[in-house]
C-alpha cells in the first residue's frame, strides 16, 4: 500500500481538494508554490502511462475545474501540469500556479509551511472551487 493509498483510506491526514469515485486531490505538504496540489487516481499504478486509457481521460477532466480554482485562489499567469513520478510509486499529477517556468522545477529548495497555511490554502482552493 503506497503513502497515497494510505491519504485515500484516511489513513493519514491530507489536505483534500476534491474527490470523487476514481479520483483524489489534495495539496502537496511541501510545494513548490503556494496552491501545489496532486491529483491520484485511487487506483494503485506506478507509472502514469499504465493507468486504463479512460483514467488519463477522465484524469485531466478531473483535475481542469482544480486548476481554474487554482488559478482564480493566486497571483499567477496560470496553473501549470507536470509529471515526474518519481518519490511515491502511485501514478499522480503536479498542478501548480506558476508565473514562469522555473516555477515547475523540482530541484529547486520546496517551500516550508506550516499546518495553518495549508489550511489557510485549502479554504483558498475550495472557495473557488
Amino acid at each position: 500500500m503506497t503513502i497515497f493509498s494510505k491519504i485515500i483510506a484516511g489513513e493519514i491526514h491530507s489536505y483534500k481538494i476534491a474527490e470523487n469515485d476514481k479520483f483524489y486531490a489534495f495539496l502537496d505538504i511541501f510545494p513548490l508554490r503556494m496552491g501545489h496540489t496532486l491529483v491520484i487516481p485511487k487506483i494503485e499504478v506506478d507509472n502514469l502511462f499504465d493507468l486504463p486509457d479512460e483514467y488519463l481521460a477522465e484524469m485531466l477532466v478531473f483535475a481542469k475545474p482544480i486548476a481554474r480554482a487554482i488559478e482564480k485562489s493566486f497571483d499567477c499567469n496560470r496553473c501549470g501540469i507536470s509529471v515526474v513520478g518519481i518519490e511515491v510509486p502511485h501514478a499522480h499529477i503536479h498542478l501548480i500556479p506558476l508565473n514562469n517556468a522555473n516555477d515547475l522545477n523540482f530541484v529547486q529548495e520546496k517551500l516550508k509551511v506550516t499546518p495553518e497555511e495549508l489550511k489557510d490554502v485549502q479554504q483558498k482552493i475550495l472557495a473557488n472551487l
